[in-house]
């Protein structure tokens, strides 16, 4: 079997699975980190990958004194390019293998690496890698087919030959799997290929995570809580999701109507079968949290909630408004979890209009919940994310993945919450905006604080990662420029993350 290289930093500071939610000593220092995609990486081939540029940002967070790096998913993109929507929780995205590493291997040669350069600095162009990027690695497997059977061995990916055939079959039909014939057969050559595409894409990951952290940077990684229904999930293991007679989705996940969405939001994704095939279920959590244990130091679940109450709208429903609060695993899935992956550092994405139990649910289950500040600037109320307010045990951003950025926010927000920002953080557009931000996250009493890179350097609406209910358009497709990791910027964010307390 193949040995994938394994990072080698010193142990999790997660929580022991025998603490009964009492912290665990590591919340008594105080970290910092960033938050940026490995999709907005600079390079030349049109989007961010797991080679050089990955290195490169590591050795800037090193610089500057950081001890966190958060990303995205990892998984293929589904639709409208989101990674919250894949065809896959354990696969890797293709797109992000790294091509000069490729090409060192002698499966590329360097006019095809010319071809492959897409000069598009600060968006990724996903219909032309879309167009062109797989073509290109299937070139580069066809050589790889080539080399001697030794350097051929099976990869070491527990959930792989589901996911070959599953992606094989995308392939031969290009819809989605509900429309394949029930006799539908994968080509081998095609299933060889998805197989060539994982073992590499995790080889490369694996390196990475081990040169992360020999240079002591926790990969933070995001689990989202629901799959997309066309997913290999779905097709493999239907008895996970709640089905009617026939087969198909019962009842789907979205959010209620709120301040922000009339209708809600109707998301469409299966919700899990917590209640008619509990044991299946918990397993195949079990299964997931024990690779992200691979895979990363740190794991931020997504929509956390969830595991209280969710919202179940019926599959053939208009819109959000339709649904109704359920019942979710509540802590005994985390134990659940916690048990399989003790070293795993948990983190629990809280936002959102949480009624008291739910509120109380997530206050009280021994991870720590997030506090955004884009989000805390009511100028005449009190507000828990505040800065004076963020405890010891909790993690401030100063914006996400989902938010305006800290400018944006400010130019374009509400006003009076945008004056007040200014008057609390005391911004100084002569200091830099970003700087200021910055500094009034560090300062709080949160035991880890992250800020998006596009925070960090002071950027506005064009650097936006994602706008949510909204598809298409720039979502998931902004990139930094190489010139950002400079001296003077990791310079000044030691010089912040010394002054609070956070440097190691």
């Amino acid at each position: 079997m193949v040995q994938y290289a394994r990072g080698q930093g010193s142990p999790s500071p997660g929580l022991d699975s025998t603490s009964k939610g009492d912290p665990s000593p590591m919340y008594d220092a105080r970290y910092s980190g960033i938050l940026l995609a490995v999709s907005s990486l600079p390079g030349p081939y049109g989007i961010g990958s797991l080679g050089a540029s990955a290195r490169r940002f590591v050795d800037f967070l090193s610089q500057a004194g950081q001890t966190y790096w958060q990303i995205l998913p990892l998984v293929p993109l589904g639709h409208g390019n989101s990674p919250y929507m894949s065809t896959s929780a354990f696969a890797g995205n293709p797109l992000l293998i790294d091509l000069d590493e490729l090409a060192s291997q002698g499966l590329l040669t360097p006019q095809e690496l010319d071809q492959a350069k897409w000069i598009t600095p600060d968006q990724v162009d996903y219909d032309h890698l879309n167009a062109t990027r797989l073509p290109l690695l299937k070139r580069a497997f066809e050589r790889y087919q080539q080399l001697d059977a030794p350097q051929q061995e099976e990869p070491d990916l527990p959930w792989l030959a589901d996911y070959a055939r599953f992606a094989a079959l995308h392939d031969q039909y290009g819809t989605s799997w509900e429309e394949w014939p029930e006799d539908a057969v994968p080509d081998p050559e095609l299933v060889a290929f998805h197989t060539f595409l994982q073992d590499t894409f995790y080889r490369q990951w694996f390196h990475l995570k081990e040169y992360a952290n020999q240079r002591h940077i926790r990969i933070m990684g995001d689990i989202p809580i629901y799959l997309s229904a066309d997913s290999v999930e779905r097709w493999s293991h239907p008895e996970l999701f709640q089905l009617d007679e026939d087969g198909h989705l019962a009842n789907v996940a979205g959010v209620p109507p709120d301040a922000f969405t009339a209708d809600g939001q109707f998301w469409g994704n299966p919700l899990y079968d917590w209640k008619g095939n509990k044991q299946a279920v918990f397993q195949f959590w079990r299964e997931r949290i024990t690779w992200c244990q691979r895979l990363y130091d740190a794991v931020r679940i997504d929509h956390f909630r969830a595991f209280h109450t969710y919202w179940s709208i019926p599959a053939g429903a208009e819109s959000a408004k339709e649904g109704h609060w359920e019942p979710g695993p509540g802590m005994e899935l985390l134990k659940a979890i916690q048990t399989a992956a003790p070293q795993l550092e948990l983190i629990a994405e809280d936002l959102g209009d949480l009624d008291a139990d739910a509120l109380k649910f997530v206050r009280t289950c021994g991870i720590p919940g997030m506090k955004v500040m884009v989000f805390a600037f009511d100028p005449v109320g009190e507000s828990a994310y505040l800065p004076h307010n963020c405890e010891k045990f909790s993690v401030v951003y100063t914006g996400t993945h989902d938010t305006p950025t800290f400018v944006q926010f400010l130019q374009e927000g509400n006003q009076d919450e945008a004056r007040f920002a200014r008057q609390y953080l005391r911004l100084r557009d002569e200091e830099g905006i970003g700087w200021g931000v910055i500094s009034g996250a560090w300062a709080t009493g949160s035991y880890l604080a992250i800020a998006p890179l596009q925070d960090v350097l002071g950027l506005g609406a064009d650097s936006r990662m994602n706008t949510p209910g909204s598809c298409g358009g720039h979502n998931w497709s902004w990139r930094v420029r190489e010139d950002a990791f400079n001296p003077y910027v990791s310079g000044r964010l030691r010089e912040i993350t010394r002054t609070y307390r956070r440097c190691l």
